[in-house]
């Protein structure tokens, strides 16, 4: 585990606990996550390079909408390099996890010249949380259940760790309701899910109704492809 204070502690660096994720998970999808996990390692030094066009472009002012709904204690899922750390206010008590050691190796560069009440970074696989039932207040996911191999076991998880009425905040992108655009995002999918496992044709939205949320927003942000989705438990 990993454990980044902010600036106004000092920063240390705890011995792994739980386990890794080769020992940690023993269900059918643990090749899966090791795999990506492996894959987002080996590209997270040019990450943030290749995505920089379409954050450029959309992504940037996406995510900060929607920190902006982060309060007391936080969970962020899929934390990657570290791109919504900066928008967090203050007085928030961040807990961000990631199934990447590489990639949390950049946000955790990043995390040093962050002012949050607290922050901690760990190594975690979303299907399977370390933290016990209602723990947080607000749990966040920023383009990230297009990854999760088992996406309904991940959405299980977030809603056992949050606590009653608390808030979920989902920016993902998904599977259009118009099969125009499908046609286009079944043609990336080959490359996408291939190359990083990332599926562009996910029904995110249903799932995360089916695992129990009660959504209370959904924005389109472009097209129907992306979504703000706010729900609570």
């Amino acid at each position: 585990m990993r454990l980044v204070m902010s600036k106004l502690m000092p920063i240390h660096i705890l011995a792994a606990h739980p386990p890794p994720l080769a020992i940690h998970l023993k269900n059918g999808s643990a090749n899966m996550v090791l795999r990506a996990s492996e894959k987002y390692s080996r590209i997270a030094k040019a990450y943030d390079l290749l995505e920089w066009p379409i954050e450029r472009l959309l992504f940037h002012k996406l995510r900060k909408e929607a920190i902006e709904y982060a309060c007391d204690k936080t969970l962020e899922v899929g934390v990657g390099t570290g791109k919504n750390l900066s928008f967090y206010p203050e007085s928030v008590e961040l807990v961000a996890i990631d199934f990447s050691p590489g990639m949390l190796n950049i946000a955790e560069k990043k995390a040093k010249g962050i002012d949050l009440k607290s922050l901690q970074l760990r190594e975690m696989d979303v299907e399977h949380l370390d933290f016990t039932d209602n723990s947080f207040d607000v749990v966040v996911s920023t383009f990230v259940f297009c990854t999760v191999p088992d996406p309904i076991a991940g959405l299980k998880e977030l809603y056992r760790v949050l606590k009653p009425n608390g808030k979920a905040v989902f920016l993902e992108h998904m599977k259009s309701k118009n099969p125009i655009i499908n046609i286009m995002l079944y043609i990336m999918n080959i490359a996408s899910s291939n190359i990083l496992g990332t599926s562009m044709v996910r029904k995110t939205q249903q799932n995360i109704e089916q695992t129990g949320f009660v959504i209370k927003s959904v924005e389109n942000k472009a097209f129907d492809i992306v979504r703000l989705i706010i729900a609570e438990k």
